[in-house]
């Protein structure tokens, strides 16, 4: 254990992975932030990604920035995170762990936007996180806010703050704003920068204790260059070892103790670091479909515990301890896993596709309220054609469910991703659209879930509403896949309760 972070049953998993690591003085060499470590074609990359080893030290230099901006605006206690990728996950995920409200909005789905909207907006602090430019759906976002503090004038600029590289477009833009800009480490990208200005700021904003956060990463400092005592080294060799042996999949498990949504920013992290040699699903408890089973590295993760309080999974390796050694000790594991696996931790992810017009044609059929898109060779039917997504899954293939709908108003589409674990016996993963398009698409067959808008809302100043750029958003990622030559299922609800509800009995009676 350092820093109150406690690995457990990595050694069982790891210790031949860790004694190789060791021999070749990846500790060291890591914690000096050797770019050489992931090979020559790894190098140039690595020399401009590696600000994440001491990221919280920088991040102190926000602090009394943060201190003065949080006093001024104190009035405006409703924070908006609108941004795009592994930064924002950072985020939103360090906002939650903290237990401090902040609204994200990562999405062109009408609802969530107009909740956000009607949300207290002249209390409403609207943070931009990007590290270029806006896309078209934070433009969006920032748009409909415009319009919302129109009669405000120039006292609408105190509204917003920006987070972004210095010297970017958006840079530029916020300076037209009058906006508040928060520079960011230019040398940390996606969910590797969770300790830095676009992990810390809405939460700090939000009124969450980032410099306590801040003072448990760099009490683990210390440990990352030592061979033994090392926590972070004991979980990178075991999640390296674990794909060596086959074990794929990595099930991350809350187990009870707090920090619950980690999973998610963890997971964001593997898939990045391991190029697809290790899938990592978030699984809702110990007890779901996934959890366990062949292939499966079980980790457990969780806050600290104490007195009385134990480990509430049983886990291959169980990860325990205070949310800022997490979050520094999971990136170390993630670039050391990728030392094993010999992958590239920082190779940048496949291109998103430009948003469309959606491309036309008819369902292959209507139940209910559900239009199936089935693909090419798929029956047409609803059960069938999920039988045929579900049977065509290889040995190293795996499901993934997308829903562009509403996070919160058709959150119950979450519970999908357990019932067609149990029915596939395969591993499954679920998110909301838009997708982050991670290295593991080659290994995936799709489920793409959209619905019907029935109030929708205008992007001022375009041509465009967001239900049109949502759809658009879709069928770019349906674009993508088949260009991979990824089966593609799509599933439109024309009713989205009832739809919703139709899809889980199906997925419920659906075996493979």
């Amino acid at each position: 254990m350092a820093a109150g972070l406690a690995v457990r049953g990595a050694d069982a998993v790891g210790a031949s992975a860790r004694a190789t690591l060791v021999s070749h003085d990846v500790p060291a060499r890591l914690a000096a932030a050797d770019p050489a470590l992931w090979g020559p074609a790894a190098e140039a990359a690595a020399l401009t990604r590696l600000g994440w080893l001491h990221a919280h030290r920088h991040s102190r230099d926000l602090l009394p920035q943060l201190a003065e901006l949080a006093a001024e605006l104190d009035d405006l206690d409703h924070v908006v995170l609108a941004g795009a990728g592994g930064d924002t996950l950072a985020a939103e995920v360090l906002a939650e762990c903290l237990g401090r409200p902040v609204t994200v909005l990562g999405t062109a789905d009408p609802g969530p936007v107009r909740a956000a909207l009607a949300d207290r907006p002249a209390r409403t602090l609207l943070v931009l996180a990007d590290r270029h430019g806006l896309d078209r759906t934070t433009d969006a976002h920032l748009r409909a806010y415009r319009r919302a503090w129109a009669g405000e004038g120039p006292d609408a600029a105190r509204h917003v703050v920006v987070v972004t590289e210095p010297g970017s477009e958006l840079a530029a833009r916020a300076d037209e704003l009058g906006a508040v800009v928060i520079p960011a480490e230019p040398d940390v990208a996606g969910p590797w920068a969770a300790l830095t200005a676009f992990g810390l700021v809405p939460a700090a904003l939000a009124g969450a204790p980032v410099a306590e956060v801040l003072d448990e990463a760099e009490a683990l400092t210390g440990a990352l260059d030592r061979d033994r005592d090392n926590p972070a080294l004991a979980l990178g060799a075991a999640l390296g070892a674990a794909a060596g042996a086959g074990r794929h999949t990595v099930a991350l498990v809350p187990d009870g103790t707090g920090l619950d949504g980690l999973g998610r920013w963890a997971g964001a992290l593997l898939a990045d670091a391991t190029g697809g040699r290790l899938l990592p699903v978030v699984v809702e408890s110990p007890d779901s479909p996934g959890a366990t089973g062949p292939g499966v590295l079980t980790v457990g993760l969780g806050g600290a515990l104490g007195a009385g309080v134990g480990p509430g999974v049983a886990a291959d390796v169980a990860v325990n301890g205070p949310l800022g050694a997490h979050l520094l000790a999971w990136a170390y594991a993630a670039a050391t896993a990728a030392v094993t696996l010999r992958t590239d931790p920082f190779a940048a992810p496949a291109a998103v596709p430009a948003d469309e017009a959606p491309e036309g044609g008819p369902p292959s059929s209507v139940e209910g309220a559900i239009e199936v898109y089935a693909p090419s060779g798929a029956p047409a039917d609803l059960a069938g054609a999920l039988r045929w997504l579900l049977d065509g899954l290889g040995e190293r293939e795996h499901l993934v469910v997308t829903a562009y709908l509403d996070r919160h108003a058709d959150a119950a589409v979450a519970g999908l991703r357990p019932l067609l674990a149990r029915a596939a016996g395969r591993p499954v993963t679920f998110g909301w659209g838009p997708r982050r398009t991670h290295h593991t698409d080659p290994h995936g067959r799709h489920l793409q879930i959209t619905g019907a808008v029935t109030d929708d809302l205008e992007v001022p100043g375009r041509p465009y509403t967001f239900a049109q750029l949502q759809a658009a958003q879709a069928a770019g990622d349906r674009r993508a896949l088949a260009g991979r030559e990824r089966p593609v299922l799509r599933l439109h609800l024309t009713e989205r309760a009832a739809g919703v509800a139709q899809i889980l009995d199906t997925a419920g009676r659906t075996r493979t």
